[in-house]
């Protein structure tokens, strides 16, 4: 393994499979079987997850409702896709623990950094729910910053595409895939796989990202084992 403990960042809309939106119950559960392949590695694995596929608090604007509003309605739905992975992680025979920027205790521990490192170091996969808990940041800078808290080796974005193109691979036939990227570069090619906010913060903890298809069987491991998939991203 050349990673021991990983924080896997997955988007909200990759849960919704075939649908245009809500959770397939099967994309649920290939993910949850991915995992658990990597946890029986020895592999300790954190996640954060995001709510596009429920709610997208930037969609809110010229609504009537204000941003905060939206980001906070963005935030439990990032919770409700926490609850659903959490089941089907703990359906393959994984424990896992909810936490929440958020307080809401009937339901999920609140973020607590000393108590979530403990959870990994017993072999429990810990899913970071509402994002930072605050507005106007997204799920990728939460990734990377929990990442940062926990000491996570690396940031490992699983999407639909296969790494990081030049321009949009689904649109553009003639896209070029990057193997490797600096931080610098990526921003400024504005890169829009991620934010700014998270490439900064990346950069400044020498936390290098990669960007992979979690969609293809054994991905995940293959990235965790040090196989060349997918785009990374480092300074």
């Amino acid at each position: 393994m050349v990673y021991k403990r990983i924080l896997l960042k997955i988007s909200g809309e990759s849960l919704s499979g075939d649908q245009d939106y809500g959770i397939e119950t099967n994309r649920l559960n290939t993910y949850a079987q991915e995992i658990k392949k990597v946890v029986d590695m020895g592999v300790e694995i954190a996640m954060v997850i995001g709510g596009g596929n429920i709610f997208r608090g930037l969609s809110v604007l010229g609504s009537g409702l204000d941003r905060v509003q939206g980001d906070h309605m963005g935030m439990l739905a990032t919770v409700i896709n926490g609850l659903a992975l959490q089941v089907s992680i703990e359906n393959v025979g994984i424990p896992t623990r909810l936490q929440t920027a958020i307080r809401m205790e009937s339901i999920a521990e609140p973020y607590i950094r000393r108590r979530a490192v403990r959870h990994l170091e017993k072999g429990r996969v810990v899913i970071f729910g509402s994002g930072t808990g605050n507005p106007f940041f997204t799920t990728d800078s939460a990734a990377v910053l929990r990442a940062a808290e926990i000491g996570a080796d690396v940031v490992l974005k699983g999407t639909r595409v296969d790494g990081i193109y030049n321009t949009d691979p689904e649109k553009d036939n003639n896209a070029k895939k990057f193997d490797s990227i600096s931080f610098n570069e990526a921003m400024a090619k504005k890169i829009k796989v991620m934010d700014s906010t998270a490439f900064t913060l990346s950069y400044e903890n020498n936390l290098p990202i990669i960007v992979f298809d979690m969609n293809k069987k054994d991905n995940l491991k293959r990235v965790v084992s040090g196989e060349k998939i997918g785009t990374i991203c480092k300074s």
